[in-house]
């Protein structure tokens, strides 16, 4: 086969879900990656700390000369088979290394040496990385958006999740958005949200500019923050709203935050889950205490923890019933309302998830002629 070259066709990297191997030390790919891309590094942290305060005292070429030390012998043809293994596994792959420097160099000429020609990314990370800051920037201004909004429980996530032209922001931030959506995995860093939220819009303009509907969102989610770009354009973004009973929201945040949360604490921690995930629910609960007042926070805790017993004690959920009625009705409720206050957008259209599921399959009409 002939060789293919090395490439500075970012675009081609991330609409297309390019496999490749970060040639960087872990701790740099922790700070921030791709979500393509395996951490399969030269170098360990350790080695890395060691060949730079080399280079810093003695200069390159001893900094070279100790990394060739350090990574040598028996660690050395265990990363070298790693590597190849991951060019067999995706022959249509890349590496790249923070510049597309000596590291990539250094790994596509050990390879060579094993027998494998394999192709690198021209400016490594920190180019691409540019290039989806950039893209990110290019694409939220020329992107037309609609939010869906409604009150806490109303169904929006799933909602957003039916839609095939749709960036679940939450989904992308791992994380539920109010006080209580911390999930047990931890949410990516930043940098890592802001390629994700890149790329996902990328994807979808590629395929054409009609509008792209988003989760109506506040400036956190969790603790990541959505650019002051995108939350600008939200302020100002058409909505379609969700409208839905208390009854019917109460069974939402009950499924969401009581009965699914619950199996994956009982999942990951076994017979402590039922115990952490109280614990947890209080947690959050405490972090808005303030918001709700000392005594209201106290019925509130205390319901919540009658609700658990009986629980576990019956087996019956029902109980969570009560301490979010009052909290969806006394605190989300009047938040959401001052909230949508804020927003400048048009209201194109509300009523039931799956009215409005339609409504949208039908076309935007108030946002299409925009």
């Amino acid at each position: 086969m002939p060789r293919r070259p090395d490439t500075d066709d970012y675009r081609a990297l991330f609409l297309n879900p390019t496999p490749m191997m970060d040639m960087r030390a872990p701790t740099e790919f922790a700070h921030g990656a791709f979500p393509s891309a395996l951490s399969l590094p030269l170098m360990s942290d350790e080695e890395r700390a060691l060949v730079g305060t080399c280079y810093k005292q003695r200069g390159q070429a001893a900094a070279i000369e100790l990394g060739h030390q350090l990574v040598c012998g028996e660690v050395k043809a265990q990363r070298v088979a790693q590597w190849a293994a991951f060019a067999n596994q995706h022959p249509q792959g890349y590496l790249y290394c923070f510049r597309g420097g000596l590291r990539s160099q250094t790994v596509q000429q050990w390879l060579r040496e094993a027998g494998i020609d394999y192709p690198l990314v021209i400016g490594g990370y920190k180019a691409m990385r540019r290039f989806l800051l950039a893209e990110l920037e290019r694409s939220i201004a020329r992107a037309e958006f609609v939010l869906v909004s409604g009150k806490t429980g109303s169904g929006k996530t799933r909602v957003i999740s039916r839609l095939t032209r749709a960036v679940d922001l939450e989904g992308l931030a791992n994380h539920r958005g109010s006080s209580f959506g911390h999930l047990l995995t931890p949410q990516p860093s930043q940098i890592d949200f802001e390629n994700l939220l890149s790329i996902a819009l990328l994807r979808l303009l590629a395929q054409g500019d009609e509008p792209i509907f988003l989760e109506d969102e506040g400036r956190l989610i969790g603790r990541l923050v959505l650019p002051e770009l995108l939350r600008g354009k939200m302020r100002s973004a058409p909505m379609v709203e969700l409208e839905q009973s208390l009854d019917e929201r109460i069974d939402v945040v009950l499924e969401d935050y009581v009965v699914d949360l619950g199996k994956r604490y009982a999942l990951m921690f076994a017979q402590d889950g039922a115990r952490l995930h109280r614990e947890k629910l209080q947690q959050s609960l405490e972090k808005i205490s303030r918001r709700l007042g000392g005594l209201r926070y106290r019925q509130v805790s205390d319901m919540l923890d009658l609700a658990f017993e009986r629980q576990w004690q019956e087996g019956d959920v029902s109980g969570h019933r009560h301490w979010i009625a009052v909290l969806l009705e006394q605190y989300y409720d009047p938040m959401y309302e001052f909230e949508l206050a804020k927003r400048s957008g048009e209201r194109l259209f509300s009523g039931d998830p799956q009215t409005v599921l339609r409504w949208i399959e039908q076309g935007v009409p108030g946002a299409a002629r925009r």
